[in-house]
């Protein structure tokens, strides 16, 4: 990714400056339907590890003398979700586990349509971040009939919501409240050649269970929802309408380094009428702060009595977050080299979760 005109940071003490209101990465979600077809598949395709060896991290995950013996046999097999933070995450655990309990650690790529029901058969086996605004009452169910748990908070604190970059408020003053939206000169200049005469709303990834489309609608906003595709491709283009004088109103969310990065102003829409998870078509508000928690199949108690209760004790928070992902998204270091220097640095605190 380009990274023209924009200053580069470096220094680890610059990713703890970005201000947070409570992370995307949002929990998205599409239909119930397609998760469970689509569980299977993603199975078959599940990475066997890291992008890169972890091998390194062997000398400072060193075995916790107080925690179980290292005599794990079972495959654990961890959903990694579409975001930077997930990679990082599921990159501790996996290190952690191997050299702590000796568990050979399988990391399956899979969207969030999946993974709930993937954990209800007992094909996956954990998954550590998860967006309450996003769990539908579908996958709530499973929950509810005791073959997922819900293994208690993460520790971060997200928020998901529609983003400008400064160049918008700049150029359009009115931006500084949402109903700015409603100006047709406004809507005019977020027009692109795809658009036509509407705005373009840029949303990511059209697996997350994000709200774009009925919002725009039901704010009576004169915009058309575009997907990117992934964070990656967000980003490219808030370089490239940047540098061409262009403004920019997508979905995104905090904690993220490209918040920062960026200066990419939160806009604020009105609270919503309606349970968005629950009456998507009917949404027409923001989206709430998500207190991240996790999920783990029923069925790995039993399997693993060892992992289970590392996977309740596990904490990652926001500060954890912001610390890691400036390196990875802005700096393009990988998601296992930055989760072995946070292991480096902190054997203290997961030391705890052993025990």
């Amino acid at each position: 990714m380009s990274k023209q005109n924009f200053a580069k940071m470096t220094a680890r003490s610059d990713w703890n400056v970005y201000s947070i209101k409570g992370s995307f990465m949002g929990s998205r979600k599409r239909l119930l339907g397609i998760g469970l077809f689509a569980v299977g598949s993603l199975l078959f395709a599940a990475c066997g590890g890291s992008d890169t060896a972890t091998e390194s991290v062997s000398q400072d995950a060193t075995a916790v003398a107080d925690g179980p013996a290292c005599a794990g046999t079972e495959t654990i097999k961890i959903a990694r979700n579409n975001w930077t933070a997930s990679a990082i995450e599921v990159e501790v655990v996996k290190q952690l586990i191997e050299t702590n309990l000796c568990n050979p650690v399988e990391i399956v790529d899979i969207d969030e349509n999946a993974m709930i029901a993937g954990m209800s058969s007992g094909d996956i086996d954990a998954n550590v971040e998860v967006w309450p605004s996003g769990f539908t009452p579908e996958e709530q169910a499973f929950v509810d009939d005791g073959s997922v748990v819900n293994m208690g908070e993460l520790g971060a604190v997200g928020k998901i919501g529609w983003f400008i970059t400064p160049n918008a408020l700049e150029q359009f003053p009115q931006l500084a409240t949402w109903e700015g939206l409603k100006d047709p000169e406004v809507a005019k200049a977020f027009a692109t050649a795809a658009t036509g005469s509407q705005g373009r709303l840029l949303a990511m990834d059209p697996s997350f269970s994000s709200y774009e489309e009925p919002v725009a609608k039901n704010l009576g906003l004169d915009f058309k929802v575009q997907y990117s595709g992934s964070e990656a491709a967000t980003q490219a283009e808030i370089i490239a309408a940047t540098e061409a004088g262009k403004p920019v109103i997508m979905y995104y969310w905090m904690p993220s380094a490209a918040v920062g990065k960026y200066n990419l102003i939160n806009l604020a829409l009105p609270k919503p009428t309606v349970d968005c998870a629950a009456e998507t078509d009917k949404c027409d508000g923001d989206y709430p702060e998500d207190i991240l928690f996790k999920v783990a199949s029923a069925k790995l108690e039993a399997k693993d009595a060892n992992v289970f209760n590392f996977f309740k004790n596990f904490k990652f928070t926001t500060e954890d977050q912001l610390s890691t992902l400036g390196p990875v998204e802005i700096d393009g270091e990988s998601a296992a080299d930055i989760a072995a220097e946070w292991i480096a640095a902190n054997e203290a605190v997961w030391s705890a979760w052993f025990n």
